[in-house]
């Protein structure tokens, strides 16, 4: 029996998940996911670094061998697994602890990170709540979005399921929905970054880092993917002193992505 209430993350920790990035198009993925994630983080200066559900190690590894400050937590002590395996003892921390109820105080880091999480995490909103409390700067997530190929979900599931043994069901999210709960914790989300315009499973079937490349580089060029694309890389920051009134006197309206953009004080704060 699991000891806390959400514990998503024991199985993205586990070895099985970890195959399903294996070989030349496993390594784009990851590659893909690792630079939008470091492109955000470098408007921040020598960050201070949690990886929540952290455990499968696809930000974590890379992040500690560029010297950033990085804890991790994980639902369970097997969490920690693959992290042990890479030899990395020693240059982070890792708490074994509850996702909704985080051992640490308000603001205690610059940026939370939380990836191949939310979709499974059943109270997501609470989720979202504690990412938004102990972060002091962003908070950077991925999810899958309604507005993709994610549409035709129930109807390629078993498609997925065939090619991809080890899938597992998730939620859906609109950008609206996510948005919208960030801003009851105090934060704007700025980005939403689309990874690929092909759902993944197709580029598994086909194989080949070309064929995904050369597609995805088209797609994006175009500007398709960031109309279609998923799964989502969204960056939360938290909102300064400036925009307390603005944000009041809209009611609770979503503020513009592109508005907040303008002000430099919001990135380089």
């Amino acid at each position: 029996m699991d000891k806390y209430e959400e514990t998503a993350d024991i199985s993205t920790s586990s070895e099985d998940y970890a195959s399903r990035f294996h070989g030349k198009t496993g390594e784009y993925f990851l590659e893909m996911q690792f630079a939008k994630v470091e492109k955000y983080l470098a408007g921040y200066y020598r960050p201070t670094i949690l990886d929540v559900g952290g455990g499968h190690a696809q930000l974590a590894i890379p992040l500690i061998q560029k010297g950033y400050n990085v804890t991790i937590t994980g639902s369970d002590d097997c969490c920690e697994e693959r992290l042990l395996a890479a030899g990395l003892q020693g240059s982070y921390s890792y708490h074994t602890c509850d996702m909704l109820n985080l051992p640490f105080k308000d603001n205690c880091f610059d940026v939370v990170l939380a990836f191949r999480l939310i979709s499974h995490v059943e109270r997501w909103r609470l989720l979202i709540r504690e990412l938004s409390r102990v972060a002091k700067k962003a908070v950077i997530i991925d999810y899958p979005d309604w507005r993709s190929t994610n549409i035709l979900y129930s109807m390629l599931f078993p498609i997925k399921k065939l090619f991809e043994k080890n899938t597992r069901n998730y939620t859906l999210f609109t950008r609206k929905e996510i948005s919208q709960e960030f801003e009851r914790n105090g934060l704007i989300v700025t980005e939403f970054d689309p990874e690929f315009m092909l759902p993944m499973v197709v580029h598994r079937a086909v194989n080949s880092r070309y064929f995904s490349q050369f597609s995805e580089n088209v797609f994006a060029a175009i500007g398709v993917t960031q109309l279609l694309g998923s799964p989502i890389v969204a960056c939360a920051q938290k909102l300064q002193s400036t925009y307390q009134a603005e944000r009041s006197s809209l009611k609770g309206s979503v503020l513009s992505p592109a508005k907040l953009r303008t002000s430099d004080q919001l990135r380089n704060n």
